[in-house]
Order: C-alpha cells, then sequence, then structure tokens
C-alpha cells in the first residue's frame, strides 16, 4: 500500500492533478485525496481547481459534475463501474414528462442526477442546500427529482411551496428501519441522532438533527456531546474519527454501507493518473445546458 501511495503521489505531480474523495469513500482513498467532502463540497473544489486534472473519487455523477464545471480539465473516474442506482431512476424523458404535466412548475434536481437530467431542471441542489435553492424560487409549484425522501424533508421546511415528488430513493440510506432507530436508542440513550434526508421519514422524524454529510459532521464537532449515533453511509465515520478522537461515533446501521462508493481502490487511483482511466466525456449541448442548473445552484449557495 505505502509503495503505491508513493506512485500516486508521484503521479499527481507528474500530471499537475488533483485527487477529490467523497466522504463515503474507504478510508485509504479519503487519506491520498487532496479535498474530501460532500457533493456540494467537492463541486465548489471542482469549480475552483487550477489543475490539469481532476482524479475524481466517488461515484458517476459527481464525476459529470466536476466536468460540467470545469470542462476544459481532464476529469477521470477511477472505477468505471461506480454508478448510483437513484441517478439511474430518473431521465431526461421523465423529467420532459412532468414539465408538460405542471408547465408552471420549476425542475429542481438533486446532484444524484445524469448531467442530460440536469440539462432538463432549472436548477440543481445538495442535501446541503435544497432548502435555500427552492426557497430561492419564485415558482410555487415545485417538481423535485429525483429523492421523494429528501423532497419530502424539504417539503416540511418549505411548507409555502407545493412540492411536487418523483418517486426515486438511495437504496442504502432506505434501508435504515425505525425498528434499528428505536433499538440504538435503548442501547445509546445519552447518544445523539444524526440522521441524513435521504433516509426513510419515520426515521428521520426521530432525529436529533437531520442534515448532509458535511452538515452532520459539523454538528458532531460542534457540540459538547462525546456520543453520536450516525445515520449516514459507514465512510463518515472515517473522518468523524480521525478528528473527533475524545468522542464516540457509533454506525446506526450496518445497512448503512454504498457499494458504489466502496468500488474505488488506490490500484484505481494509480491506473486512473497513469492510464486516463475512464475519463469523463459529454455531449456540448448537454454541458452548456445542464452548466447552467449547476451555477445557478452555486449562485444561491455562495
Amino acid at each position: 500500500m505505502e509503495e503505491i501511495i508513493n506512485q500516486i503521489h508521484n503521479l499527481k505531480k507528474q500530471r499537475n492533478a488533483i485527487i477529490l474523495a467523497h466522504n463515503y469513500q474507504r478510508s485509504e482513498i479519503q487519506e491520498v485525496a487532496d479535498i474530501v467532502g460532500d457533493s456540494y463540497a467537492l463541486s465548489k473544489a471542482a469549480k475552483e481547481a487550477e489543475h490539469d486534472v481532476i482524479v475524481f473519487c466517488g461515484v458517476h455523477f459527481m464525476a459529470e459534475t466536476a466536468k460540467l464545471l470545469s470542462p476544459q480539465k481532464t476529469v477521470l473516474l477511477p472505477a468505471a463501474d461506480a454508478g448510483c442506482p437513484m441517478a439511474d431512476m430518473v431521465t431526461p424523458a421523465d423529467v420532459k414528462t412532468l414539465k408538460a404535466k405542471y408547465p408552471d412548475a420549476a425542475v429542481v434536481c438533486y446532484v444524484n442526477t445524469s448531467a442530460a437530467v440536469k440539462a432538463e431542471s432549472d436548477v440543481c441542489c445538495t442535501s446541503s442546500n435544497a432548502v435555500d435553492v427552492i426557497k430561492a424560487l419564485p415558482q410555487h409549484n415545485i417538481i423535485f427529482i429525483p429523492d421523494a425522501h429528501l423532497g419530502d424533508y424539504v417539503a416540511k421546511q418549505v411548507p409555502e411551496k407545493n412540492i411536487i415528488l418523483f418517486d426515486g430513493y438511495c437504496i442504502t440510506h432506505k434501508r435504515v428501519t425505525l425498528k434499528e432507530v428505536e433499538a440504538a436508542r435503548k442501547v445509546l440513550p445519552e447518544a445523539k441522532m444524526l440522521v441524513h434526508p435521504e433516509c426513510l421519514p419515520e426515521v428521520v422524524a426521530k432525529a436529533d438533527f437531520v442534515g448532509s454529510t458535511a452538515q452532520i459532521i459539523a454538528f458532531a464537532q460542534k457540540h459538547l456531546d462525546d456520543k453520536f449515533i450516525i445515520g449516514t453511509e459507514q465512510g463518515v465515520l472515517h473522518w468523524l474519527q480521525k478528528h473527533n478522537q475524545h468522542k464516540k461515533f457509533y454506525l446506526l446501521s450496518p445497512k448503512l454501507i454504498c457499494p458504489n462508493m466502496k468500488k474505488t481502490t488506490l490500484q484505481d487511483v494509480k491506473n486512473a493518473l497513469q492510464n486516463n482511466t475512464c475519463e469523463i466525456t459529454l455531449n456540448e449541448n448537454v454541458m452548456k445546458k445542464a452548466r447552467v442548473s449547476i451555477e445557478k445552484m452555486l449562485m444561491v449557495h455562495a
């Protein structure tokens, strides 16, 4: 492992590359990355990067987003088959059908969508800024795609808007059950429970705090409590434990492991830098339209 890490660092210098990694990646991938963060933080990092090459350790839609924001750069996805089932649940045709049915509605797409879907949407959002993005829109009717659970959470925060939900979901967060929440409360009654809004509404309702990966991390760091039950993907525990060694973190459910986020290995990162593995390319027209929805999001949440 040490040898591969050294090779990665050398290749990174040779190619003037930056490695971005999502909080859900394997611990060794987070350690070799230049920036670790959630979808929103990594979107900003991709836009601001001055490097020639972006190695995106995440899933396909994230690497596409990096390409949208830095079209002149080479964007590489080390694990070519790292996809997102939620992103695959909605197609451009689905968006067009919804727009025809609700012509006066704005389309807000979660960042967990393909570039082609973003191109059909008015504005993009992440779980960090979905509420702010929707509040900033003049339209009363909002089509929210594709995550019905995040959409339900947002709708409760913005009751003045009419949120039209699509029936998509995260296969990982959806696995968490109310029984697991109740069991965790019994075992650790003194611990604060921090949950991602992609979880089922009944799970979200029982949490002490609901937020994106970055918001969960910020809450755990800021609060004086020393025990936390974490209701999001297991990878976030690495960062939390590394930077808060005096605190204890417990995963809400053993089911909270995203198989796609765990596909990237150090060897994959090395291969990407060495061989341009899985370079992201997008249709120019799709890129132009999709970039507008991302740029609007960044303007709202600058």
